[in-house]
Formats: C-alpha cells, sequence, structure tokens
C-alpha cells in the first residue's frame, strides 16, 4: 500500500467517525475533503496540484485537481457544516479545563486574510472559526472581529470558564462588552495613548507605564476605558523583564497577576500561523485569490493541522519520542513532531491511527 492511500485511509476513517450518517452527496464531499487533507500533509503544500500529486485518487492529476476546484467552488461546502462540529466537540472535550480563546489575522493565498479564533491546547492553538476577506495585510474592522466570535460562541458549552486574549487590534470596546455580555473574560494589549478615568480624574497608560520600570507593574481598578468611559475595567501596565517597555492590559479580571498570566498565552497562535505557512503547509502560496474557495480550502487546512497535532501527542503518549528525537529532552514543537511521527511510521511501515480526532477529545 502506497504512502498516500495509507494516509488517506486514516484520514477518511476519522472523518466517517465524526459524520457517521453521511450518505449521497455528503460522503462524497467528505471523500474529496479526506483527499485535500491527504494531500496537504503529503506534499505540505496546500496549492491544488502539489496537493493532486499526493492522494490515491484513480484519476490523472489535472482531474484531480478539477475535482478540487469544483469542490472549493461548492457553494454546499461550508465551514458550519464540515468544520464546526468537529470544534464544537472539540471545545466540549476542552471545556472542563477551562478555555482559552485566541483571535488574530493573517494573510492567506493571493491577495487575501484571515481572522480566526481558535483554543490553547498543550501550548499550542487549535483553530476553531474563521472568516476570509479579499485586502492586505492590516487590521480588520470591529464589526469582523465581532462576528467570527459570534461564530464561535454558539459551540462553546454552557457554563464553561472561557477567557479570551487578543492584541491591540482587539480593544474595541464594542468587542468588550460583546465579551462582557457573554460572561467572558479578557484580556487585551491596548495602546499607551488610551485614555483612562478614575473618580472624575483623567490620565493614560503611558503614564501608568512611567511610574515603573522592568519587572514592575500599576494596576488601575475600577477604571473607565477610552473617551466612551466603557466599564468599569481593570487597567494594567505590566513590564515584562524579557521587554523593552511595559504591555498595557485592558481587562475584566479581578486579578491583575491572573490577566498578565493569561495574556502572555497569546503569543501561542504565531505558532499556528508559522505552521499553517512558513513550516509547514504555505498557506499564504495557495494562489487562490477568492475568500470563499480559500475559506473552504481551510477546512482541509485546519483538519490536516488538527491530524499533525494529534500525531505530536500521540508520539509523546506513546514514548516515541526517544526513537524519532531525543530521549531526555523535546525542542520540537507538538507539529513539528507530529511530522516527525508520521515520516517515521511510513518509513517503518508501520499502520496509521484512524481515531486521530479522539485523542483530542480526550
Amino acid at each position: 500500500m502506497s504512502d498516500s492511500s495509507k494516509r488517506f485511509g486514516a484520514i477518511s476513517g476519522a472523518l466517517r467517525k465524526l459524520f457517521p450518517g453521511a450518505k449521497g452527496n455528503a460522503a462524497r464531499h467528505l471523500n474529496v475533503l479526506a483527499g485535500l487533507v491527504c494531500g496537504i500533509v503529503g506534499s505540505g503544500k496546500t496549492n491544488l496540484p502539489a496537493i493532486a500529486g499526493n492522494v490515491p485518487f484513480n484519476a490523472q492529476e489535472e482531474s484531480i485537481v478539477k475535482q478540487f476546484e469544483r469542490w472549493a467552488e461548492n457553494k454546499r461546502i461550508d465551514v458550519e457544516t464540515y468544520f464546526l462540529p468537529c470544534a464544537k466537540a472539540l471545545l466540549a472535550a476542552l471545556a472542563p479545563s477551562g478555555l482559552v480563546l485566541i483571535m488574530d489575522g493573517s494573510v492567506v493565498g493571493r491577495g487575501c486574510l484571515t481572522l480566526m479564533v481558535g483554543v490553547v491546547y498543550k501550548k499550542r492553538v487549535l483553530p476553531i472559526a474563521w472568516l476570509v476577506v479579499k485586502g492586505k495585510k492590516g487590521h480588520f474592522p470591529e464589526d469582523l472581529h465581532i462576528a467570527v466570535l459570534e461564530l464561535a460562541q454558539p459551540l462553546i458549552p454552557e457554563g464553561a470558564n472561557v477567557k479570551f486574549l487578543g492584541d491591540g487590534e482587539f480593544d474595541g470596546v464594542g468587542l468588550l462588552a460583546t465579551l462582557n455580555g457573554w460572561g467572558w473574560k479578557y484580556a487585551c494589549r491596548t495602546g499607551k495613548n488610551i485614555k483612562l478615568y478614575w473618580e472624575g480624574e483623567e490620565f493614560s497608560y503611558e503614564d501608568m507605564g512611567e511610574a515603573i520600570g522592568p519587572g514592575e507593574d500599576f494596576v488601575a481598578p475600577n477604571t473607565l476605558f477610552t473617551e466612551k468611559k466603557y466599564g468599569p475595567i481593570l487597567a494594567i501596565a505590566w513590564w515584562r523583564k524579557d521587554c523593552k517597555e511595559p504591555i498595557y492590559l485592558v481587562s475584566n479580571m479581578e486579578v491583575a497577576e491572573e490577566a498578565c498570566r493569561e495574556y502572555a498565552k497569546r503569543f501561542a497562535i504565531e505558532t499556528f500561523f508559522s505552521d499553517q505557512k512558513s513550516r509547514g503547509f504555505h498557506l499564504h502560496k495557495s494562489h487562490i485569490s477568492d475568500p470563499a474557495r480559500l475559506s473552504r480550502l481551510m477546512i482541509a487546512a485546519c483538519f490536516a493541522y488538527y491530524w499533525i497535532t494529534y500525531l505530536g501527542v500521540a508520539a509523546l503518549e506513546g514514548g516515541w519520542q526517544g526513537i524519532i528525537h531525543r530521549k531526555k529532552r523535546c525542542d520540537l514543537s507538538l507539529f513539528q513532531l507530529g511530522l516527525r511521527f508520521l515520516r517515521h511510521l511510513m518509513r517503518k511501515g508501520l499502520p496509521l491511527p484512524e481515531d486521530f480526532l479522539e485523542i483530542l477529545f480526550c
């Protein structure tokens, strides 16, 4: 059996478990999705010709590319149907320990941007929901921030403890009010020039930062935020010892130490985009310029990311680290460890597990 056949069998088996009742067109759509995931992992790329060359379909590569193109153009293929059920199951499994959500944007395809929210899992971020729009690198409007989170919010189990982390793009009053209305905690970076109000007095984050040095923080509870006087919020000027200047945070958490500790996890999403791009599947080089088609392609790319992350977890929990890397220390990410484990299984002719979604939900 070829390597591509082994990959395809493992992936299609997992997808059938996730969608057990799929028949007719739905079953065919899942079969093509499994092929896309298989080809993305096999090629390390997201352009369709490269994917087509790494799937076991019994057809010419040009025909396979056409099949993938039709799938990406099919309006019946959407994130709500073919990805969010998996994301919902993942969130339900992680909810007992609390959910930390992170949102950020990045360039994908040709002339497009994606805004994505993901959940922190073992120091990585697993994608939950996203939107793709036309545009060059830059900030998204606040209404899109809220729109992406409105995709994710119904997936959250009732009563779950949710914390949202965002950089300086995500400090809009409308977004913060939405999060607060859902009962979510948040810690978002903001600008030093932002105005604050306390008992009629006006000051800025920069004023707070000027009062501290490296390793110190300045905390202003029950403060009103921006000239809109939203709040009360917890305003924090936090000067980490490893930073050249203070980090300014707006939060609704009760304790500044918690807000700072949680915000430090935000940097994990940078590793997701690097895994999907330069160190992984090169999502920014898919050559697709249509946002809807890119969003559908991202369904396959995100499933591929789930699978490789699973293999990294399986390698650690199965004691494979010392065989494929080092016995005493692992300096590879789960994603890179998963890629190495997959290559090892292929090289040794060992079977690939078909339950790659299950370990993520344990």
